[in-house]
């Protein structure tokens, strides 16, 4: 009996959810919409083994371009489609866009070969901005790719607006976890683990608002 819990204690395992979506208003005329990404692993690629940090469609679509330009020999997944009409208040929308969103991240830490890219890790991992993301990944900033993580949410280093691709934009290429993370009263209809089958980690709680995202 020690044996099998033993087995199961040092089984490796890397659990993503894509959840709580937000609009958010870019001046007077246009919004779009961020997603939380909450990570849990006991994996040795990542720095953290919890996390939880917020990522828009466009910065998805740039992580994406990254991934496959560093590792071109890989059948990169899909991300959902763009939608100019994506609405809050549509809540078919919205759980077809977590589902693709989370499906994406799930293929993508099955496969080896990417989670050596640094920029995944501080996409996952760090409140950096994707402009921040790919200066840290080749050196171009005063912290490291692991400070940038570690001091995630702490305000060791100082927390900029993000710069991200236009949200329409389909083709624009370690670390860890350490945050605990409080899904209660969160949403999201998927769940992924990927070393056995989906469980309720999250619910999808509806949000509604009138503005669509662009």
């Amino acid at each position: 009996m020690d044996t099998i819990l033993d087995n199961f204690s040092n089984t490796e395992f890397i659990r993503v959810c894509v959840q709580d979506p937000r609009l958010h208003k870019d001046g007077r005329w246009h919004t779009h919409v961020d997603y939380e990404i909450c990570l849990h692993t006991n994996s040795l690629c990542f720095r953290k083994k919890t996390s939880s940090v917020r990522r828009r469609y466009s910065e998805f679509v740039w992580l994406r371009h990254c991934l496959e330009q560093n590792a071109f020999i890989i059948d990169m997944p899909k991300l959902p489609p763009w939608n100019p009409f994506f609405s809050l208040k549509n809540t078919e929308q919205v759980i077809q866009r977590i589902k693709g969103l989370q499906k994406f991240l799930e293929i993508v830490l099955h496969t080896p070969l990417l989670l050596s890219d640094s920029r995944l890790h501080l996409f996952l991992q760090s409140d950096l901005s994707i402009t921040k993301i790919a200066r840290c990944a080749v050196g171009k900033t005063r912290y490291t790719v692991a400070e940038a993580i570690q001091c995630s949410r702490t305000g060791c280093i100082r927390s900029e607006e993000k710069v991200s691709c236009d949200s329409d934009c389909e083709s624009t290429s370690s670390s860890g976890l350490g945050l605990s993370v409080d899904t209660s009263g969160r949403g999201s209809p998927i769940f992924f683990q990927s070393d056995g089958d989906p469980e309720p980690f999250c619910s999808f709680s509806e949000t509604t608002s009138p503005l669509t995202e662009y």
